[in-house]
Order: C-alpha cells, then sequence, then structure tokens
C-alpha cells in the first residue's frame, strides 16, 4: 500500500472528526436515534477519531521514537488496528469516506501479509546489520 494513500486517509479522518465538533451527526441516524448520544451530548466519537487519527499519522509517517521499532515493522499489528481505525471512522458521518479507504488498506496489507511479504524497513535493517 502506499505511503501516501494512509497518510491521505488519516488527515481526512482528522479532518472530518474535527468538522464533526461544529456538525455532528452519527453516521447510520436514518437507522435508528439511539447513538446519537455518542456525538451530540459529548463529543465522544469526535474525540475517538481524532486521537485515533493522531495515532496513525504517528504511525504511518513515524515520529522518531516510533521508526524502526518492532510495532513498527510488524504487519500484524498494523491488521490489528486498522479494523479498529475503520470501525470509529465508519461511525461518524463525516468520516465515511476514510473508513472506505481504511478497509482497501486493510485488504492491502492482508493481502501482502497472506504472500509473505515482510516490512520494507525490516528488510533494510537487516541489508545493513
Amino acid at each position: 500500500m502506499p505511503l501516501d494513500q494512509l497518510l491521505t486517509t488519516n488527515t481526512d479522518q482528522l479532518a472530518g472528526a474535527l468538522e464533526a465538533f461544529f456538525w455532528p451527526k452519527f453516521f447510520f441516524d436514518f437507522l435508528t436515534k439511539n447513538f446519537d448520544a455518542a456525538v451530540k451530548p459529548v463529543p465522544i466519537l469526535q474525540v475517538l477519531n481524532v486521537v485515533i487519527a493522531l495515532v496513525c499519522l504517528a504511525y504511518e509517517w513515524p515520529l522518531r521514537w516510533v521508526a524502526g521499532s518492532n510495532l513498527h515493522r510488524s504487519m500484524v499489528a498494523r491488521l490489528l488496528w486498522l479494523p479498529l481505525a475503520t470501525l470509529s471512522a465508519v461511525l461518524l458521518y463525516q468520516t465515511t469516506n476514510a473508513a472506505l479507504y481504511y478497509v482497501i488498506g486493510c485488504g492491502v496489507y492482508f493481502w501482502a501479509y497472506s504472500e509473505g511479504e515482510v516490512s520494507f524497513l525490516s528488510v533494510s535493517l537487516s541489508v545493513l546489520v
């Protein structure tokens, strides 16, 4: 998966979550109004999406303390984290586009993992050592 696609998805989720502070809307409110409490009186879902988007940005465009760590090189960690990011993004109306791109990213990472692909960073570090 190209790095810039997930970076774009992360910024799209962050922008949508920030927009949802001003115009809160639960995505499935056309089916039921039971979940409106997650966005309207207290912005629980908005804060959750902001936190997840910032963690994803730090993970995909790694900070110095993240880059090269075992967590950053792990494809399994990405396969566990991206569905959680997708779930939080699909629940908020403003971040549904990011959820669609996260699903595509999950599919590509699963395909790469099932084919036995390893992280580029782990290969480059093994060549240097």
